[in-house]
């Protein structure tokens, strides 16, 4: 009889099968996009866009290699997980280059903002 390390009886593993291979993937990607965050950690990780769209990738390949061999509740996750990290990625890509985008600054900003009585319309009274 193997011997049992302390390690093993403190989180049972589930079940090996296609759906929880997915899951796994999907979660990974989710992760690797910065959408969630393992622990206490008080600063959020910045995404990894190269090894989610590796992932990606991976399950694009299942998704191809198992075409017609799976359940249709398999063929649901691994279809409707596709579209969802998809969509994610783009959605995290376009976000990282607005925050890497500075704005053009103008002359016009650089001032000193002065406020008047008036709120700024300048007229005056005499």
């Amino acid at each position: 009889m193997p011997e049992q390390n302390e390690h093993d009886s403190e989180f049972p593993l589930p079940p090996p099968s296609f759906s929880f291979l997915v899951e796994s993937i999907l979660m990974q990607t989710q992760m690797q996009l910065g959408l969630f965050s393992m622990g206490a950690q008080e600063e959020k990780e910045e995404p990894n866009l190269k090894l989610a769209r590796h992932s990606i990738d991976l399950l694009s390949v299942l998704h191809e290699k198992t075409r017609g061999n799976l359940s249709i509740e398999e063929q649901r996750l691994l279809e409707n997980g596709l579209t969802e990290v998809r969509f994610r990625f783009v959605q995290v890509s376009e976000d990282l280059k607005k925050s890497k985008q500075k704005p053009a600054v103008d002359k016009a900003d650089d001032q000193p903002l002065i406020i008047t009585s008036d709120g700024g319309k300048g007229s005056r009274s005499e």
